[in-house]
């Protein structure tokens, strides 16, 4: 029976103010690096300004031209270049976004796929989490009273070979037996978009800014 938490040390604890670890404002998840991605229903203009990033607040801003500056992490093309992967255990505190037209995630990226979603959120579906497993095509959207805008939550993914794993707030919520195979490895990303009304409501037009928060972003490496 595997305890929880570990006993061994994280092999990865984000400190978002390092550009050693992390790479601010473009992503190859993004057509030619960003900083724009129309075709994914984004509103994102993605900015390097640590203001957006840094600080594990991240944040986006109305801009004149109907786009939004929004800020983006990722370890791809970073010094250190971490990657998640196959048996690790990621474990972060969120703070949900409260503004209509955000959407906060947690992801894995590399070479045009290898993503798996820790998260993501609407608050036009305020006790709604978003999770999914794109390696092999299985999702499951959650409910809980936990989740709601501006609460915080504690997640937990464990990326198995067999099954991916998914925690709230201490309790398992999905498993979904299909894995993400043995020699899998991925990038971090970790942003804040904003949605262009395709599939969920853009921003009020009143609305000219929002955020939410990481904390404690920790990857765990089970003894093999």
């Amino acid at each position: 029976m595997r305890t929880w938490p570990p006993a061994e040390e994280p092999v990865f604890t984000a400190d978002f103010g390092s550009s050693d670890q992390w790479v601010a404002g473009r992503s190859w998840a993004y057509p030619n690096g960003g900083p724009v991605n129309p075709g994914d229903n984004k509103l994102d203009h993605l900015v390097a300004d640590p203001a957006y990033s840094r600080t594990g607040v991240f944040r986006a801003t109305r801009r004149r031209d109907g786009l939004w500056d929004t800020g983006l992490l990722t370890t791809e093309g970073s010094p250190e270049g971490f990657e998640v992967r196959t048996g690790d255990v990621l474990v972060a505190r969120v703070r949900l976004p409260e503004e209509t037209g955000a959407w906060p995630a947690i992801w894995t990226w590399r070479d045009g796929g290898q993503e798996v979603d820790v998260f993501e959120y609407h608050p036009d579906n305020p006790d709604l989490l978003e999770l999914s497993n794109r390696v092999r095509g299985t999702h499951r959207y959650h409910r809980s009273r936990a989740v709601r805008p501006g609460g915080w939550i504690t997640l937990r993914t464990e990326f198995g070979a067999r099954s991916v794993v998914w925690w709230l707030d201490g309790t398992e919520v999905f498993a979904d037996h299909r894995g993400v195979g043995r020699g899998w490895h991925a990038a971090l990303i970790v942003n804040l978009s904003v949605c262009a009304g395709r599939y969920h409501p853009a921003p009020d037009d009143t609305t000219t800014e929002m955020s939410y928060e990481v904390r404690d972003l920790r990857v765990f490496r089970p003894p093999r």
